[in-house]
């Protein structure tokens, strides 16, 4: 539960995270490292993204599985709900059809970058999967559904109720001010939030979503009944506040 609502103590990356694309390094060896890390404040007391964390669940997953992340979302997550165009590392999808991230000067000619065969490949579990809006708003439809699509169950909807339900708020070694300016449950972020701009102040108490650092957000407002996938190549640095204006113009259009 901790490592699913970002309250687990990991930090968001490794020190040397750059170093290590620098040298092509393979995922196991990001992994390994992580193992090692101490935390940065014991379990439950705060509330910190953390990419570790997502990297200690895949290893979970994988152990307890027998299979690669990669294969098991395929085979368990991408196959049964139609999404033909998704992977965890670039996989068998067409590399020309890949959108270029518009990055900074410090990725821009690099080879270990966002736009380099070394990352496309490397299928990292906390930023590396690669998907077209229409997939992605298949797999937020499910979500939507209670955890099936088109007749197809993915989850329970037992799961989903915890999953999208906010699970940090009642944590009681949580500071107040930590709790009041973001929610998660497991894996969603809570909106609206002010802590996150990409999904606008518009949507309804007890909506859901994530963002992507490449620029990207995806939403599910479950009172409204409406979710949206939104895809751009700017870094979320640059547009998360654009992001935000577009689904308040869903929202106002909507609601």
């Amino acid at each position: 539960r901790h490592l699913m609502t970002h309250t687990s103590g990991l930090p968001d990356m490794l020190p040397n995270n750059i170093e290590l694309r620098q040298a092509h390094a393979p995922l196991a060896e990001f992994y390994r490292q992580m193992f090692e890390l101490d935390l940065d404040f014991a379990p439950g007391t705060h509330l910190q993204y953390q990419s570790c964390g997502t990297a200690m669940l895949a290893v979970i997953v994988e152990r307890l599985s027998g299979m690669s992340l990669p294969d098991f979302l395929h085979t368990e997550l991408f196959v049964p709900l139609g999404m033909k165009d998704t992977a965890l590392g670039v996989r068998d999808l067409p590399q020309e059809r890949i959108a270029h991230v518009n990055v900074g000067d410090d990725m821009r000619g690099a080879d270990w970058g966002w736009n380099t065969p070394y990352w496309w490949n490397l299928g990292v579990p906390w930023g590396g999967m690669f998907s077209t809006v229409s997939d992605m708003a298949r797999c937020c439809q499910m979500f939507l559904n209670g955890g099936e699509l088109e007749g197809v169950r993915i989850l329970s909807p037992a799961t989903v109720a915890a999953m999208t339900r906010d699970q940090t708020s009642a944590m009681p070694l949580l500071p107040p001010e930590e709790r009041h300016r973001q929610a998660w449950g497991l894996g969603w972020r809570q909106m609206p939030t002010l802590a996150w701009a990409y999904g606008g102040n518009l949507l309804t108490p007890g909506s859901y979503g994530h963002g992507g650092a490449t620029g990207t957000v995806v939403w599910v407002d479950p009172v409204q009944e409406v979710v949206c996938v939104l895809f751009t190549n700017e870094p979320a640095v640059k547009s998360e506040r654009l992001l935000g204006q577009v689904s308040n113009l869903v929202m106002a259009a909507v609601g």
